[in-house]
């Protein structure tokens, strides 16, 4: 570990990121364990069209909770003590998930999930950011987009592996009664290490001095960024904290209005173009075209590697590219993507290598800006002292929006096949206009300059 004692060390707040990045893990491992699961899980309660979009979004009504207490109960209770919290819904809502004997049963631990997952979506960037210097504040935050991905990853392997078994065990109906349930019940263990982990990290120095202990917080800022830096930063965070007494009010002053406008319309486009869809649901897309199960479950594991790969890119290219160019290339690859595939579908000219390559051309489109290059969007339009509220608001509104489209796809899917993509198809076309209007370059740009484009 790299230590210095007038520079502190990069490794130490590595480790720092790395833990509360574990949030981030459970975040995409909670949010994309019913991928697997959802095709057994219907057969077991013999679900409908819109039961099966009941199942499947039931977590995101904690979500929405879960993003809208996480800002008040963390200025209250603390960063660290809120993620401890999370991690300990994640691990309830993973053995709950589990046993159900009805749907409702099954529903209301996906709910105790959500709020899990909502909280840990907000504070472990949140987190992360408040104890990473600013010399690479973007990389680490950015860690996070990585290990939600990677959770989904994670998660893809395991349903593959469960089901595998269960097809060597007895066939399909092993997994219809055990292996859904397994699924979701291996989100014990790293829901148990995350909370292990965090006894172990300090608390959010920002936190600290909001809450009158200085000496705590320079303590930890001292060990990331040395003594002398670390007196000066103490300084600017109070100073920071004195100017956040007025940011509600701030916040719709005329300019600061229509930032939000914008984060909020990325955030929701961010979910109106499909991609939980794609996510949640891809094992059931390929058995739509003939797939096996298992094959099904297998391909989603690529689909899972493509994003990975992609949201490395994406991290790569976000400073040299810029912001704006990847958010347009993304909708526009999307939407071809999507478009494509409702036509396959409509001309029933569907193969499962085409649906495949169509799939992960999305995903890798979405991968490369609208998942990692939106949060980062969204944390440089508001200014410092009305960041922490306007990004509350604009998660809140992701989370009703990937609610919606959730809820909504499995009917949509039901009634008018290939042709549902479209619609989605539409909406990449809708983000690519907004994108190119009404969103600012912010690459290069200091936090005063991107506040004055709105003043």
């Amino acid at each position: 570990m790299e230590k210095h004692p007038d520079q502190g060390s990069t490794g130490y707040v590595f480790v720092l990121a790395s833990v509360a990045a574990l949030g981030g893990l459970l975040f995409g491992y909670d949010t994309a364990v019913i991928s697997g699961a959802i095709g057994y899980l219907s057969d077991y309660f013999g679900l409908d069209a819109p039961m099966r979009g009941w199942a499947a979004s039931s977590a995101l009504i904690g979500c929405i909770a879960g993003a809208c207490f996480a800002g008040v109960l963390s200025d209250w209770l603390g960063r660290k003590k809120v993620l401890i919290l999370s991690a300990v819904l994640f691990t309830v809502s993973a053995v709950l998930s589990g046993v159900p004997q009805n749907l409702t049963q099954f529903a209301i631990a996906r709910i105790i999930g959500g709020f899990g997952v909502g909280a840990a979506s907000m504070l472990s960037p949140l987190y992360i950011a408040e104890v990473a210097p600013a010399s690479i504040r973007g990389r680490l935050v950015s860690l996070n987009q990585l290990t939600i991905v990677g959770g989904m990853l994670v998660v893809y392997f395991v349903n593959a592996l469960i089901a595998r078994y269960g097809m060597a065990a007895d066939g399909e109906a092993w997994n219809v009664a055990w292996g859904w349930r397994w699924m979701f019940v291996s989100e014990t263990l790293p829901a148990v290490l995350f909370f292990v982990l965090l006894f172990f990290v300090p608390e959010s120095p920002r936190w600290l001095i909001k809450n009158r202990q200085r000496n705590a917080a320079f303590a930890t800022l001292a060990r990331v960024n040395g003594a002398v830096r670390a007196e000066a930063e103490v300084t600017e965070i109070t100073e920071a904290v004195a100017r956040e007494d007025t940011s509600m009010r701030q916040l719709f002053q005329p300019g600061l209005r229509i930032a939000l406008l914008v984060g909020v319309a990325l955030a929701i486009l961010q979910q109106v173009t499909g991609i939980n869809v794609v996510l949640y649901y891809a094992p059931e897309i390929f058995k739509s075209v003939g797939r096996a199960a298992d094959t099904a479950i297998y391909q989603t594991v690529i689909v899972g590697l493509v994003n990975v790969s992609f949201t490395l890119v994406a991290i790569w290219v976000v400073d040299r590219v810029g912001r704006k160019p990847l958010l347009l290339a993304a909708s526009a690859g999307m939407g071809l993507s999507l478009a494509a595939l409702g036509l396959a579908f409509r001309f029933e000219r569907f193969e499962g290598p085409l649906v495949l390559f169509l799939v992960l051309a999305y995903v890798a489109s979405f991968a490369v800006a609208m998942g990692p290059v939106v949060w980062v969007v969204l944390s440089e339009i508001f200014p410092t002292r009305v960041r922490g509220t306007a990004m509350s608001i604009a998660t809140v509104c992701l989370w009703i929006a990937c609610y919606a489209v959730s809820q909504t796809f499995p009917w949509l899917l039901e009634t008018f096949a290939g042709n549902s993509f479209f619609l989605y198809a539409v909406m990449c076309a809708v983000c690519f206009i907004f994108v190119w209007f009404c969103v600012p370059r912010t690459e290069g740009k200091t936090l005063e300059e991107i506040e004055r484009h709105w003043t």
